[in-house]
């Protein structure tokens, strides 16, 4: 990820926000790293459409790519919300990692909270990947949907990016004494492809089993 965004720069980070506002890629380390290369003290710049730039011109860059890609991937989100529904969901939530129990937490979160639930959860890690369907599926208003969601994103997006930025060439230091971190996360989406494929073997072993002579 952070070789695309050191060659792609600011195409990069719109892309990866994009998708992040639907489905997790990471925007924590999308906006850090783009805040770090926009200081200019690692070995690549921020390329802004052909154009190798750094410092507060490459930092406001970043993080209008961000906010931009994360507002029309939010747009997406909620479209396939309302257009969908609940019972889209409960058929295909696992494309998006949303089962039934995510979305019975999350209509309990904006009974709670109504609209403003959006904007407490874009300004949460993690959970800021899963506000926007369900916004769409609870029918929060769209014009208010976009605003909280843009206050949200362009918060958190100039606040990561100012990490990564005042960071600057201490970012591969830090990336170094935490690379464990990395193999962590390997091994959890090794063991959750593993479970997946013993799940979906399961069932058929069993049958087949059922089905034999005694």
């Amino acid at each position: 990820m952070t070789s695309f965004l050191a060659h792609y720069g600011v195409v990069a980070v719109l892309v990866l926000m994009l998708i992040d506002a639907v489905f997790p890629a990471a925007s924590e380390l999308v906006m850090v790293y783009a805040g770090a290369l926009a200081s200019g003290a690692l070995t690549h710049r921020v390329d802004v459409l052909g154009w190798h730039a750094e410092g507060i011109g490459a930092y406001v860059a970043v993080v209008l790519a961000g906010v931009i890609g994360y507002q029309l991937g939010s747009i997406a989100g909620w479209w396939i919300g309302i257009r969908g529904g609940r019972a889209f969901l409960e058929r295909r939530g696992r494309w998006f990692h949303l089962d039934a129990a995510k979305l019975d937490r999350a209509e309990r979160w904006f009974e709670r909270w109504d609209a403003w639930a959006v904007l407490v959860g874009r300004v949460t890690p993690v959970a800021r990947s899963f506000v926007s369907i369900p916004a769409g599926v609870f029918e929060v208003r769209f014009a208010r949907y976009t605003w909280l969601t843009l206050l949200g994103s362009a918060i958190w997006s100039f606040a990561l990016a100012g990490v990564g930025y005042g960071l600057g060439s201490q970012y591969e230091k830090f990336h170094h004494a935490f690379r464990f971190a990395d193999y962590a996360v390997a091994a959890v989406v090794v063991a959750a492809i593993v479970l997946v494929l013993v799940r979906r073997r399961r069932p058929s072993t069993l049958t087949r089993g059922g089905d034999s002579p005694r």
